[in-house]
């Protein structure tokens, strides 16, 4: 008989063990959630601009060649300072000297003349502009400087943190009207927000860049530059649990 009672009190604990496991299961289980993404975006005028600004010249020797590069980058920096810009807006972009080679005949005579190699040096300046209403009359006194390599103008924002607030503050709004409307159509209650994440926003893109041509021997400043509007997008991942 005790081992009957000893058999029956097994069954009775192995039972209830099972019986318990899908509510321990359930009372474990991740809570119900949505998911959604909000974007805010954010348009704006450009505060600053940054055009790349140099000379490039061609001599029979990398000595010549570097000796009129020299005259002409110290009248164009002297010219960029005195419309106003800082020596720290003003950064080396690229610095360059390679041989041009002219193509020989293979099938010329022996006694045939051989072309000269020509040398051609560039030195080119990034350009910081924080007054955007003189960009036109700094390109024109670099222009009369000697400057011949004068490209990729873009217009930036100096501090886009504000905008990013505002950004992320529409992205919210945007993000629990979506959510609100998916728990409606779903039949259930939004609850509080339990996770967010900030996706890594687009920047600044630049939707006006102005690209200047090579001027060289030419007075003015090419024409007019219109700044144009920046957008700044930022997405949330807003999970909220649902009841």
């Amino acid at each position: 008989m005790k081992q009957k009672y000893i058999l029956l009190a097994t069954c009775i604990v192995a039972v209830f063990l099972v019986s318990c496991a899908p509510m321990q299961q359930a009372a474990g289980a991740p809570p119900r959630t949505i998911t959604v993404v909000g974007e805010g975006k954010v348009r704006t005028s450009p505060d600053i601009a940054q055009v790349n600004v140099g000379v490039e010249v061609a001599a029979s020797t990398v000595p010549e060649a570097a000796k009129q590069t020299a005259k002409t980058m110290e009248a164009l920096m002297a010219a960029l300072k005195a419309q106003g810009v800082a020596e720290i807006d003003i950064q080396t972009s690229s610095y360059n000297v390679y041989a041009e080679r002219p193509y020989i005949d293979p099938m010329a005579s022996a006694g045939s003349e051989t072309p000269p190699t020509t040398y051609r040096f560039s030195n080119n300046v990034m350009v910081t502009v924080r007054d955007i209403t003189k960009i036109e009359d700094i390109l024109a006194a670099a222009i009369e400087a000697g400057a011949n390599n004068i490209y990729m103008g873009t217009f930036d924002v100096a501090d886009p943190s504000k905008l990013r607030a505002q950004a992320r503050e529409e992205a919210v709004k945007i993000g629990k009207a979506k959510a609100e409307e998916l728990a409606k159509l779903n039949g259930v209650t939004l609850g509080k927000i339990v996770n967010i994440n900030e996706n890594v926003d687009t920047g600044m893109p630049f939707m006006n860049s102005a690209a200047f041509s090579s001027a060289e021997g030419k007075g003015g400043g090419g024409g007019p530059i219109s700044p144009g509007e920046l957008e700044l997008n930022v997405q949330l991942q807003l999970t909220y649990e649902i009841q």
